[in-house]
């Protein structure tokens, strides 16, 4: 059953996983007429699997997106 309250581990996934996402719109968020980089940095990438793995999120993306549904910001 899931808990109310994000773990550090889980917590640490889903700002991993924005920082990847942030990451990739800074990539492609340029002007049309400038190239862009053709891949993601491993880092970023390593880094979000990492976190996936240790919240034990990785290949449950039900319960990472409810997560992630979680942190965004009210208005």
């Amino acid at each position: 059953m899931p808990t109310a309250v994000p773990t550090d581990r889980e917590r640490a996934a889903v700002q991993a996983y924005l920082r990847l996402l942030h990451t990739v719109r800074a990539a492609l968020d340029g002007p049309p007429d400038k190239p862009r980089p053709v891949a993601v940095p491993p880092a970023v990438l390593a880094e979000a699997d990492r976190a996936l793995a240790d919240a034990g999120l990785a290949g449950n993306e039900g319960e990472f997106f409810r997560l992630l549904h979680g942190r965004r910001p009210r208005s």
